[in-house]
Order: structure tokens, then C-alpha cells, then sequence
């Protein structure tokens, strides 16, 4: 059985819990060597590599060092892996000083869940980033992006051939117990004797689309509900709760188990807002949320804005509105339509639920196969 020492960003974190599940269910085994961001009890083996904070770097900096050592005091739990996949650059620079203290050889695979602001940047500071990237990049075994975006505009505009990439979409675990799909839609006389419910779910971290929906919600008070489904991102939207409070067809229902909770927040859901500004012009643009899977998988039909990696995905499959700036008058329409014709919503519900269930399920066996492509052994079939 393989071994994999998953260096994590958050502990806590559902999308450091997805993958650590996705592996688990194709037959490896996982020890964590992670940080947290909040106090935790993960459901695998771990060790804690300390407490950082949103947003605070210079202290994540200095935990990748404290972290290295903690990991290293481990050494023989550290030594029994096959492979250190780590998530993040912070993540990865800790895995490689922990390799250095303990003097081991494991191989290790870099998974970029985004592309950092700072690696971003045109100034000196991006361009040390970019040099710390590139340099831990090319002692890596394999790089995993969840977006072609990722590597189109970040990776091989500025390191060429020094990496050998995967895509591994934010798509739903096999292995997880997340409910039947729908195999049909609500019909549309059932849609248009209730208010329309527009739903916000995962990591609210972007004030752009916050201001947005509390802007919908005052234009049709009376036919419109949104639901936010999440944890909001402190450093990004400041003012959270008292935005939600004072609209009362706003509500905030907090965080949620993944996939334990998806049936039952996409049954009351008719849209799902798939928009992100938190890095507009970089991250935002290149990344495929887990929105659009989960969304997908439910046959809840996405609005995302035009030009996104998100858009040309709900253009190809023909599944989802998308919508042109400035959004502020274009979801405000689109919705407006949406109130008075819901058939567009039931015709691209049908359709969701048309679609190969591997579009929005990662097949069984998935990342063992690329875990042992990337170590160079004969993927199981």
C-alpha cells in the first residue's frame, strides 16, 4: 500500500479533507504533517505542525520553519512514506526544509490549489517568489493544478518544461457518501410558485460578490431568497454578518460537512452564484470552483461572469447562465427574467442531470493512478 505524507495548509480545511478522503478511497494510506487555522481533530492520522492565521504571511512564514522542524522531529512517521504531496507553496517549502533536517530522499508532488497574489506580481517581490517557485518546482516529481487555467497562465508562462502537470478538477470523491443524482428536474410549475432561491456555497471570500447578491436581494425583496452556505474569509469581507441580518431574504446558514451536507443544501437551491473577484485578473479568472461540480452533480444549474475559466466550462457543457459586465445589470436581468421564466432553469437542470456523472464524480482510482504515474510505476488498473 502506498504512503503518503500530506504536507496541508489547514487541517481544518474541507478541501484538505476532500482530498485526503479521495485518497483514503483509492486504497492508500495518508499521514498528515499540517497546519491549522482553528482548533481540529482530523479524521486521519496527523501531525500538527502548529496554528496560523488568514491572511497573516510573515507569521505563515515563519511556521514553515517551526513547522519543518516539527515535522522532522518525526522522522521515522516521515520516513515510511512513499511520497510528500504538498498543498501550496507554503506547504511545499516546509516539506522540502523537513526533507533537509531528516536527510531523506522521498519523492514529492506539489499540489497548487491557487496561484498566490504575490506570485502574481510584476515587482521585485513577485519576481523572488516566482524564483522560490520555480526553484522548489523543479526537485518536484509531478505538479497537480484543479484548472488548466493554472497552467496556461501562471506555470508554463513562467517556468517552461520544469514540471510535468496534472489536472485534478475539484470534482466530488467517488468514495463518498453524498447522495443520489437527480435524474430529473422540478417542473417548471413547481419553480414558478415559489420565490427563486440563488445560493452562494463554499468559501466566501469575495466581497465583489457579496456586494452583488445583498444588491439583488434589495432589487426583489418580495420574489427572491439567497441562501450563503460557508465560511466568509475575515480578511477579505470585513462586514459579513450585518449585511446578511438586515436583508430578511438573506440567509446565513454558516459552515457545512463536505460531502455530507451537499444533497441537502442543493435541494433548496434553484441557481448557484459561481463568480469570484478575491484576485480578479488572476486566480479568480483561471479557477474552477467546486460550485460547479457539487452544482452540477445536483442539477442546479451555475451564473458565472464571462471571460472566466468557470464560464468557458458552463459554455462547453451547455449547463449554466453566463453573464457579461458590468454584472451589477446583468444578474440583476438575468434574475429579473429568471423570476418571471423559469424554464431556462428546468432545461439546464435536464441537462445537468443528462450528463457523464464523471463530469462532476472523480472516478474510483483516480489519484492512485496518478500518484503512481508520477512515481513512475504501472498505474493500477
Amino acid at each position: 500500500m502506498t504512503t503518503i505524507a500530506f504536507f496541508g495548509h489547514d487541517a481544518a480545511d474541507a478541501a484538505v479533507r476532500r482530498r485526503v478522503k479521495s485518497f483514503v478511497g483509492d486504497g492508500m494510506d495518508v499521514v498528515g504533517f499540517m497546519m491549522r487555522r482553528r482548533d481540529v481533530s482530523p479524521e486521519w492520522k496527523n501531525v500538527d505542525l502548529g496554528k496560523t492565521r488568514d491572511g497573516a504571511f510573515l507569521q505563515r512564514i515563519k511556521q514553515v520553519f517551526a513547522g519543518a522542524r516539527k515535522a522532522a522531529e518525526q522522522r521515522e512517521l516521515l520516513a515510511a512514506a512513499d511520497v510528500i504531496y504538498a498543498r501550496n507553496l507554503d506547504m511545499l517549502a516546509c516539506a522540502f526544509l523537513a526533507k533537509r533536517h531528516t536527510g531523506l530522499k522521498t519523492p514529492v508532488i506539489y499540489e497548487s490549489l491557487d496561484v498566490h497574489r504575490l506570485l502574481t506580481r510584476s515587482d521585485f517581490v513577485g519576481r523572488i517568489f516566482r524564483g522560490l517557485e520555480r526553484a522548489l518546482l523543479k526537485r518536484t516529481r509531478a505538479l497537480v493544478v484543479s484548472s488548466p487555467g493554472f497552467l496556461r497562465n501562471h506555470f508554463e508562462l513562467h517556468y517552461g518544461g520544469d514540471f510535468t502537470a496534472y489536472v485534478v478538477e475539484n470534482r466530488l470523491s467517488a468514495d463518498s457518501n453524498f447522495g443520489p443524482r437527480p435524474d430529473t428536474a422540478l417542473p417548471v410549475e413547481i419553480l414558478e410558485d415559489r420565490k427563486l432561491v440563488l445560493g452562494w456555497v463554499g468559501m466566501l471570500r469575495c466581497q465583489r460578490s457579496l456586494d452583488l447578491l445583498c444588491a439583488l436581494a434589495d432589487a426583489y425583496p418580495d420574489t427572491l431568497e439567497i441562501r450563503l452556505h460557508g465560511i466568509p474569509a475575515r480578511t477579505e469581507i470585513p462586514v459579513f454578518e450585518p449585511e446578511i441580518e438586515r436583508r430578511p431574504n438573506m440567509t446565513f446558514f454558516g459552515k457545512f460537512r463536505s460531502p455530507e451536507d451537499l444533497s441537502s443544501i442543493y435541494a433548496s437551491l434553484d441557481v448557484v452564484w459561481a463568480g469570484d473577484f478575491m484576485e480578479a485578473g488572476y486566480n479568480s479568472v483561471w479557477l474552477l470552483p467546486n460550485r460547479i461540480y457539487e452544482g452540477g452533480y445536483y442539477a442546479t444549474p451555475s451564473i458565472a461572469p464571462a471571460g472566466t475559466e468557470t464560464a468557458a466550462w458552463i459554455a462547453r457543457n451547455d449547463c449554466g447562465f453566463v453573464i457579461e459586465e458590468p454584472l451589477e445589470r446583468s444578474l440583476s436581468k438575468l434574475v429579473g427574467h429568471l423570476l418571471t421564466d423559469r424554464r431556462e432553469i428546468a432545461a439546464y437542470a435536464m441537462r445537468l442531470a443528462s450528463l457523464p456523472e464523471d463530469l462532476f464524480v472523480q472516478p474510483a482510482g483516480f489519484m492512485r493512478d496518478m500518484i503512481s504515474t508520477s512515481l513512475g510505476q504501472e498505474a493500477v488498473a
